[in-house]
């Protein structure tokens, strides 16, 4: 299987999880446009122009890593990383949904500042903001920590595998969780996991590179996708203008429905 990625993405750091707990192979590539899909043809596996995708044959594409993480765990069920009872499953999908979206858009907010450069007159500002949504998240993920210490159930699974890159993606932006509490306890075992070890490690590797790409977004190489949560976020924290700012700029993007009829 080839998997279209980037290291820092916390979608792709959770199939890239997923298929080294299922021991499964794979190779990487990165489009171009630090996996923002900027070459066309990446559009015919993913016509949102993200990562990841995921190329399972000649003939089968998937793209979003939710359906991604699905089709690995209906192909591979073994070892099983959803839980057996109907509820539980329920409640590793809901913490999924709330990372993939709430969470995600908080690291994705910080990421515009400290990396792309945007609302640069007042960074502590959404830092801020980030700093106080980052603690209630981890808060809601700590009350779903069960009694064997993880968000799955009795073992390691789904929802860990969901969680973890937002929760150590926080630590790179400043906001882990306290040491010493339930929720940094956990990272510490999920860490310890070495598919999760492999894939934060991958993540690590892009910090300094990451440091450069406001350059790159100057220069009209890529846009970034402000697409739903992502973008009531940057509102939400007072960043409006960098919204109107980014469309005059043309350096942000939206998805283009045109491209699934391509």
């Amino acid at each position: 299987m080839l998997l279209y990625d980037h290291p820092f993405s916390p979608y792709g750091q959770k199939v890239r999880i997923m298929l080294r707990e299922k021991g499964l192979a794979f190779t990487q590539s990165l489009p171009t446009g630090i996996g923002a899909g900027n070459n066309e043809d990446y559009a015919r596996h993913n016509p949102r122009m993200e990562v990841p995708a995921l190329v399972v044959d000649e003939a089968h594409t998937l793209y979003d890593s939710s359906v991604i993480l699905e089709y690995i765990e209906d192909a591979h069920p073994e070892p099983a990383m959803r839980p057996g009872d109907p509820l539980e499953r329920a409640r590793c999908r809901m913490i999924e949904e709330v990372c993939d979206t709430h969470y995600e858009a908080i690291n994705w907010g910080l990421g515009e500042v400290r990396f792309f450069g945007r609302g640069a007159d007042r960074p502590d500002d959404f830092r801020a903001v980030a700093q106080k949504d980052t603690a209630q998240l981890q808060g809601w993920l700590a009350g779903h920590l069960q009694p064997s210490g993880w968000l799955s159930g009795a073992d390691f699974g789904w929802a860990d595998i969901c969680a973890a890159p937002y929760v150590m993606m926080s630590g790179i932006f400043g906001f882990a969780p306290e040491r010493g509490t339930p929720l940094s306890d956990w990272l510490e075992r999920v860490r310890a996991r070495p598919s999760v070890q492999a894939t934060f490690d991958e993540a690590r590797t892009q910090v300094e590179p990451m440091g450069q790409v406001a350059a790159l977004l100057d220069a009209g190489l890529f846009k970034r996708q402000y697409r739903d949560h992502r973008l009531e976020w940057m509102i939400r924290a007072g960043g409006i203008d960098v919204v109107t700012q980014g469309l005059a700029k043309d350096n942000i993007r939206f998805t283009d429905l045109a491209r699934f009829n391509a």
